[in-house]
């Protein structure tokens, strides 16, 4: 479950993203912010629930229903008033809350820690010294997950994916706008600097205020490096049988993709 719910990718700053847009020359590099957080969501819910499923987790009980629906009925709550508003408005509106909702995550992490008594500049440091050692450790992981993406890629195996899917949506007469966006969502789940290599190259394409350039940095936002995680993590422990772990990962990437891509036609389109 937990290694799942990392791959989904929970976002709730996506700092990374919103720094390439900025250097890249988007006006209002927040812009993408809620959209990411409602496609992370999804991605998180559908992941939650297929773990839930293998390991028969009764999601039914009243405490994981009122969380669940409480959540659930809030991001159908947001996504009906943006659905309602005017296409000129849902850019402003959503610029104005994510920039606000931004501040108040971050000024609630520094008052939570004043409020707990906490040095919240030492507890950093000593975070970061951790993460240090762990990534000296998974290095001959990360290698090995490195080598295998870089030969996909090399392969060309990539546009013929990508051709084929826009050709299939072409034929049954889907708008394929969004095709531009799909190599940074088909290299999420095997490499984050590859995805991030993709969503800058449909920015520096497109720009990074064009449908495409918003959708890939929402796709690289959604979700989080399945195949990566699941090596390292694994990997630095010494399992060997993954179990459902893969699948329930990817069904989640598929869920966070699928809503990404909704939501930037909502949002940007």
């Amino acid at each position: 479950m937990f290694l799942v719910l990392n791959t989904s990718g929970l976002t709730l700053i996506p700092i990374s993203v919103m720094v390439y847009r900025a250097q890249l020359g988007a006006a209002d590099p927040s812009d993408v912010f809620i959209p990411i957080l409602l496609a992370t969501f999804f991605s998180t819910m559908v992941g939650l629930i297929t773990v839930a499923i293998y390991q028969k987790i009764n999601l039914f009980d009243k405490i994981i229903m009122a969380y669940l629906g409480g959540l659930t009925a809030i991001i159908g709550g947001i996504i009906y008033l943006f659905a309602q508003m005017p296409k000129d408005q849902i850019a402003t509106v959503s610029s104005v809350a994510s920039n606000v909702i931004l501040f108040s995550i971050i000024v609630s992490f520094i008052l939570l820690g004043l409020k707990a008594k906490i040095n919240v500049y030492e507890t950093f440091i000593e975070g970061a010294k951790e993460g240090f050692e762990i990534a000296v450790k998974i290095i001959p992981f990360l290698v090995a997950i490195l080598v295998a993406i870089g030969v996909f890629r090399s392969s060309g195996s990539m546009d013929y994916i990508i051709g084929g899917i826009s050709s299939f949506f072409s034929w049954v007469g889907v708008d394929t706008d969004f095709i531009p966006a799909l190599p940074t969502a088909l290299m999420k789940p095997l490499s984050g600097s590859g995805a991030r290599g993709m969503m800058v190259d449909a920015m520096n394409t497109y720009g990074a205020d064009s449908f495409v350039g918003r959708l890939a940095s929402t796709v690289q936002g959604a979700t989080d490096t399945t195949f990566y995680i699941l090596a390292v993590y694994f990997g630095s422990v010494g399992i060997k049988n993954t179990r459902y772990a893969v699948t329930a990962g990817l069904i989640a990437d598929f869920a966070g993709i699928i809503a990404a891509i909704f939501i930037g036609y909502l949002f940007f389109h």
